[in-house]
């Protein structure tokens, strides 16, 4: 199957060219090993929650866990109402569970079915019956305000003791700030100022955009699967335009090979970078 490079939301390993998630965040695969909760945060359009989904089905695969990303972006609209903010985000859940997860990892259907289940009681009762540990990545938690935030926070951190057995092994925040950078509003505060009510984070990091090499390696996937050449000098001049921003990186091979160029007998020069430059611009 032909594979393109991709500008619109999370990539799709049999469509698109893509970088290991492992290999962009090597330290994760410890933290996850040691039981730890983190913060991963970086601006849109960075790739986060491709390497999240990436990560959770290499997880997977590997045979030790029972990973999976979920979103809390459903529970936005009710930054007032926790237990409807819950029911919203737990049915959202529901779908990507099935949809991402082999059906011997899903939870049972008594677990899935109970309307108005709270998130920290889901997650724990979906840990006890798990047959391996279970590594949950939650997208777009900073979505989340207020009373909602504050109280998925405090879920999270009430079951942290009791991992890896009664809560997840590893859980991480992912989204576009760090924990102290949280919107809370109530009392005239934009932010929480702390990172309690989620002080059990070992650590917060953010996903970087490519290196060269990283840059080198994706645009090499293109000339594997096509025969078309990117010259050492288009690469280089690619990288400084883009300062190996993801989704330009992306967008000035796609502009390339599919517009401009869609011969792949035509080695790919720095005059086609600007190019593709130029019209981005």
């Amino acid at each position: 199957m032909p594979k393109w490079f991709n500008t619109a939301g999370p990539c799709q390993a049999d469509i698109h060219y893509m970088l290991s998630a492992t290999d962009r965040l090597p330290e994760i695969v410890n933290l996850i090993a040691q039981r730890n909760y983190f913060v991963i945060h970086a601006p849109r359009q960075v790739g986060k929650t491709t390497a999240m989904l990436t990560l959770a089905q290499e997880l997977t695969a590997s045979g030790q866990y029972t990973a999976v990303m979920l979103s809390l972006e459903v529970g936005a609209v009710f930054s007032h109402d926790p237990e409807l903010a819950g029911r919203a985000i737990l049915d959202e859940w529901q779908d990507a569970i099935k949809f991402y997860l082999p059906s011997e990892l899903h939870p049972s259907h008594s677990i899935l079915g109970e309307s108005g289940r709270h998130i920290g009681a889901f997650l724990a009762a979906w840990s006890q019956e798990s047959p391996k540990p279970l590594v949950v990545f939650l997208d777009e938690i900073d979505a989340l305000s207020d009373e909602t935030l504050v109280s998925v926070l405090r879920q999270i951190r009430s079951g942290f003791p009791r991992r890896p057995q009664g809560f997840p092994q590893s859980v991480a925040l992912v989204g576009m700030r760090d924990v102290r950078d949280y919107k809370y509003a109530s009392g005239g505060s934009e932010r929480l100022n702390t990172s309690s009510p989620f002080n059990i984070k070992v650590r917060s990091f953010t996903l970087s955009n490519f290196t060269l090499e990283d840059v080198r390696k994706l645009y090499h996937q293109h000339t594997d699967a096509t025969g078309q050449v990117f010259t050492p000098e288009a690469i280089d001049l690619a990288f400084h335009l883009t300062q190996g921003q993801p989704w330009l990186v992306n967008a000035i091979a796609k502009e390339i090979v599919e517009y401009i160029t869609k011969d792949p007998a035509i080695p790919i020069t720095p005059d086609l970078v600007n190019q593709a430059k130029e019209i981005l611009i």
